[in-house]
């Protein structure tokens, strides 16, 4: 059964079109967005999407299947929000979605400029929520604090005591990093302090954390709360199987007490719109080891499934439907790869006038 909407209904009966923005349409998040909302194009909702992707790099897939690409310079960049705010403006943006980790926080600082300056909705957590979710070492703190089960953490500083009440192995990764970028599984000393140093050279701060057993226990949970905070709008769970950092297969069904705990958590932390959570079943209790305060890349598997989370969150939050998606369908993914080809022409002119109009690319249907 496809998940249910109750919901405040557009009593107009045309199609509305507003345009949106996804930024980093080159990331697997951005193109899980974009898919999510073609998806919502497609099943005769009254809200039908113009897409607009941007990107720093021409080599973007994303770039070239939407109704619009932008090249933009890296969120590093100071000229990066003037040149967001530019595009907002002459392409009559109604909300942003940030299709990148790098991207959270130039934006989130920058969210209340853009919305004062434009008529656009940054679709995003609160700044306070990013900074939290986006540093393992608060995230513990707020999740001990909150009685949450929960990977435990330490600091290096701390590393003694942790390893003397934990033992090994202890996982050791980049507080602010994300992916399984500098990502390790330490045995002893000399393998946890070369991962600290290596961690360290490259600019981040490591952290220690318990290692949790079990790869085929590993869940990714996402929620959607209302824009106020006050109630989830969805949640839907996926246990998957990890190949390079990413989800490349996975068991979509209930996981009613993972679910529970995600849910439980995302209100806790005052979450709005998307947020996603990370954690492994440990003698039947979930323990969170991660959050990503954003869309995730399995967002265009949860839309097949019935929870489609971007078009909710803009629903919510532009529209102002009030939403609550109680059914999604059990459904098993398996992902492969795909190409984008355009043709060289289309390629050079992009490069030349820094944009492309229309989806100037095919995908073949060869698999």
């Amino acid at each position: 059964m496809l998940g249910h909407i109750k919901s405040k209904e557009n009593t107009d009966n045309d199609t509305m079109n507003p345009s949106v923005l996804i930024t980093a349409a080159g990331s697997i998040v951005a193109q899980g967005i974009i898919k999510s909302l073609k998806l919502a194009n497609q099943v005769g909702k009254p809200v039908k999407y113009r897409i607009i992707a941007t990107d720093m790099s021409l080599q973007a897939a994303g770039l070239y299947r939407c109704d619009k690409g932008i090249l933009v310079p890296p969120s590093s960049s100071p000229d990066y929000i003037d040149a967001i705010i530019k595009i907002v403006k002459e392409e009559d943006i109604q909300a942003i979605y940030i299709g990148s980790d790098q991207e959270l926080l130039a934006i989130g600082n920058a969210a209340e400029c853009i919305e004062r300056e434009t008529e656009a909705k940054v679709l995003s957590n609160p700044l306070e929520i990013i900074y939290i979710a986006r540093d393992k070492w608060k995230t513990f703190e707020f999740l001990k604090a909150n009685k949450v089960p929960c990977a435990l953490s330490s600091l290096p500083e701390d590393s003694d005591k942790f390893i003397h009440n934990i033992g090994f192995p202890v996982v050791v990764k980049p507080r602010e990093g994300y992916g399984s970028l500098h990502f390790y599984i330490t045995n002893n000393l000399e393998e946890m302090n070369y991962a600290i140093s290596r961690i360290r050279k490259v600019g981040w701060n490591p952290i220690l954390q318990e290692y949790l057993e079990g790869d085929d226990v590993e869940f990714t949970s996402g929620v959607t709360v209302d824009r106020l905070g006050k109630y989830v709008m969805s949640s839907i769970s996926i246990q998957k199987i990890v190949k390079n950092g990413q989800t490349y297969k996975a068991y979509i069904d209930d996981f009613k007490r993972i679910r529970s705990s995600s849910e439980e958590t995302a209100l806790k932390l005052g979450a709005r719109g998307a947020i996603n959570i990370q954690a492994k079943l440990q003698e039947e209790e979930p323990k969170i080891f991660e959050i990503n305060p954003r869309f995730s890349a399995t967002a265009p598997m949860r839309s097949v499934a019935g929870i489609n989370e971007p078009d909710i969150v803009f629903r919510n939050n532009v529209l102002g439907e009030e939403i609550k998606i109680e059914h999604y369908e059990r459904l098993i993914c398996m992902r492969y790869w795909n190409e984008v080809y355009v043709n060289r022409s289309t390629y050079e002119n992009t490069l030349k006038a820094g944009k492309i109009d229309g989806i100037n690319s095919f995908i073949q249907n060869y698999f």
